[in-house]
């Protein structure tokens, strides 16, 4: 049965980000898997404002994840529900990726989680409520995803906020990350193009992709398919901090604790298979989150003078 391939390019029109993208889709295509592509750029994505609206409807059951901004978020929202595989790319601006990505992410955020949504739509199902009324039930279907960096730097150091950051696309719904590759040093070609290994590469994506949707098994689906495992065997990325208290090392894109050694020269970070699992890339870890906000997080009405205390400042230094 085919499947459905979305592209989302953050690059510039038939720049390197765009062409890389569209040839993995060419070989999904090949495959036999339908495919879109959907140029960032092109549409008019507003900045998330923060007010949380999404999140407060899920949680207290009067709605079901919409954002009242009205543009063309739309259009990238649907073609992620009715995907089933996505592959994202971006340039490289200042060590990460473009700020249309970064707005999209935040548009997608808490509004897409899905233990938010799941636990939405099965309390609206028990109260009898209209499948209209509740969260897509096209969010809890499995995906899985790919990841493209493109960088001008000659030196891979200069994209190093990359990858970690570009995990926040497939974070909040859940897709399954199974190939990322990082382009550096694209300024030493005039484009793309005319580098064979980078094309060869993208073509592996797009293959990779095909691979897991034609899996039999959830296993084979979301297995690692990239060419580099990284430090962190969740993420595969080589990001890693030191922790609050200063015995562990940890992964910022999973938010889990390891061990760090250093074995024959390398350094090696070893993860229980307990925080494995609690990785925010997985469903436990984004269900540890979406409890603590539901249960610790302040509630409206807690201080009943608050719009005094904001009084002194409402029109301070407001042009």
């Amino acid at each position: 049965m085919s499947k459905k391939v979305l592209g989302i390019s953050f690059g510039r029109k038939m720049g390197n980000t765009d062409v890389m993208i569209k040839t993995a889709l060419m070989e999904c295509e090949k495959a036999g898997n339908e495919v879109e592509f959907i140029r960032a750029d092109d549409l008019d994505i507003k900045a998330c404002t923060g007010c949380i609206a999404c999140v407060v409807g899920m949680t207290t059951g009067r709605g079901k994840g919409d954002c009242h901004l009205k543009d063309d978020f739309h259009i990238i929202d649907e073609a992620l529900m009715e995907c089933d595989a996505v592959i994202v790319g971006s340039p490289t601006y200042v060590l990460s990726p473009t700020g249309r990505f970064k707005t999209v992410c935040d548009r997608i955020g808490p509004s897409h989680d899905i233990t938010f949504r799941k636990a939405t739509y099965e309390e609206g199902i028990k109260a009898g409520k209209a499948i209209t009324q509740l969260p897509d039930e096209r969010s809890f279907k499995p995906r899985v995803g790919a990841l493209l960096s493109v960088g001008g730097a000659m030196t891979k150091n200069w994209l190093s906020f990359m990858l970690p950051t570009m995990y926040e696309f497939t974070m909040s719904m859940g897709i399954d990350v199974v190939d990322m590759h990082e382009y550096y040093g694209a300024m030493a070609h005039e484009h793309v193009l005319g580098n064979e290994e980078e094309m060869l590469r993208a073509k592996l994506m797009g293959q990779n992709i095909a691979a897991a949707l034609a899996a039999e098994t959830n296993e084979e689906r979301t297995k690692w398919r990239g060419e580099e495992e990284g430090v962190c065997p969740v993420c595969h990325c080589d990001m890693l901090t030191v922790s609050k208290d200063r015995t562990h090392v940890e992964c910022p894109v999973c938010g889990i604790l390891g061990e760090i050694d250093v074995v024959d020269g390398k350094i090696k970070a070893t993860f229980t298979e307990e925080e494995k699992k609690r990785s925010r890339l997985n469903w436990d870890g984004k269900l540890e989150h979406s409890t603590e906000i539901k249960t610790r997080a302040v509630g409206p009405g807690q201080i009943p003078n608050l719009k005094e205390l904001k009084e002194p400042y409402q029109n301070y230094l407001n042009k």
